[in-house]
Order: structure tokens, then C-alpha cells, then sequence
């Protein structure tokens, strides 16, 4: 197993096929699921686990298990994925916990560690979160990460119009899609 990155609470490290029935205990909870407007079948959860093996190979990353330091408990993903927002590639963190694990900043931790990951070992100049217009906790992690809303777009997923909140933070001195 290949640990990326380390916070003071957690280990961020790829995630491996041992870790599906944890996977499945995020996205089969629909309560945890309520921004994507339904818990996944098993044939979904299989598609998730290797869509994030095929991240790994073609980007270099994805999301990650979050482990907790402490106890060696697997608390839920957080990583950098490639998003697209209409026609703009972009680099997104994401997170997704164990509802046993939320408010206890452990996504805000995982997610600061990407963000740090982000720009300081892929050099990235510019990191969003794609966030629903209507999922506050998630949209209080980036906004505590230093991200801004850009703008609001609908995004058409599973069949539905779903607004989301683009949040962006850039490096200073660059322009997005241009360097310094």
C-alpha cells in the first residue's frame, strides 16, 4: 500500500481492493449519499474502486483511504481527481467519510493535505472543489481550505439538474489557464 501523504491525525495512502467493503459502508449509506441523491448498488461501488485504480495509473492520483494514525481505523477518501466543469479540465479535491467519522475535522485535515499535496509536490497553480449548492458541510471544508465560489453551475449527474458551487483557490500571481 502506497502512503501518499501524512497529517497529524491521518495517513492518506492508494487505496487497494481490501478496502471495498469499507468503501461500500460510504457509498451504500444514503444519508452519507445525500449530495449524489442516492446510495450506490454494488455494481457502482465495483465502478468507483476502479475508476480510482484507473486515476492512479492514467493521472498519478485520486482518492485515497484516510487512516486513522491513532487507532489504524479507515475513516473514508479524500484525493485529488480530475473534474471537468463544462469544458475546463480542473483539479478537484474531494472527500467522502464514514458518517461514524464526521465532525471530528478530519475531512478538513485530509483535504488541507491535498491541497498542500496539490501545489507544492504537483505544482498546480489552481485547486476546486465541486460542491453541491446544498451540502453546507462540505462546502464549510473548503471554504476552510481558503477556496472562494467562483461561480454556480448545474451539473446534469443520474439523470438530474444538480446546482453546485464551484470553489477555487488559486496561487497568487497566476491566471487560470496562463502562468505568472
Amino acid at each position: 500500500m502506497k502512503t501518499i501523504l501524512t497529517t497529524p491525525r491521518l495517513t492518506l495512502r492508494e487505496i487497494v481492493r481490501e478496502d471495498r467493503t469499507d468503501m461500500a459502508e460510504i457509498l451504500q449509506d444514503p444519508e452519507a449519499m445525500y449530495a449524489y441523491e442516492h446510495a450506490f448498488s454494488d455494481a457502482e461501488v465495483d465502478e468507483w474502486l476502479e475508476r480510482q485504480f484507473q486515476r492512479y495509473r492514467e493521472d498519478g492520483h485520486g482518492l485515497w483511504a484516510v487512516i486513522s494514525r491513532e487507532s489504524g481505523a479507515w475513516l473514508g477518501m479524500c484525493g485529488l481527481t480530475i473534474q471537468y466543469v463544462g469544458n475546463t479540465r480542473e483539479l478537484e479535491v474531494g472527500y467522502l467519510f464514514k458518517r461514524k467519522f464526521w465532525h471530528h475535522g478530519y475531512a478538513r485535515e485530509a483535504a488541507a493535505g491535498c491541497r498542500d499535496y496539490a501545489f507544492n509536490v504537483l505544482g498546480a497553480h489552481r485547486l476546486v472543489a465541486c460542491v453541491r449548492v446544498n451540502n453546507a458541510p462540505s462546502r464549510r471544508v473548503a471554504e476552510s481550505l481558503g477556496m472562494k465560489i467562483e461561480r454556480i453551475y448545474v451539473k446534469h449527474y443520474y439523470d438530474m439538474d444538480m446546482p453546485h458551487a464551484l470553489y477555487v483557490l488559486e496561487l497568487p500571481g497566476i491566471v487560470h489557464g496562463k502562468g505568472k
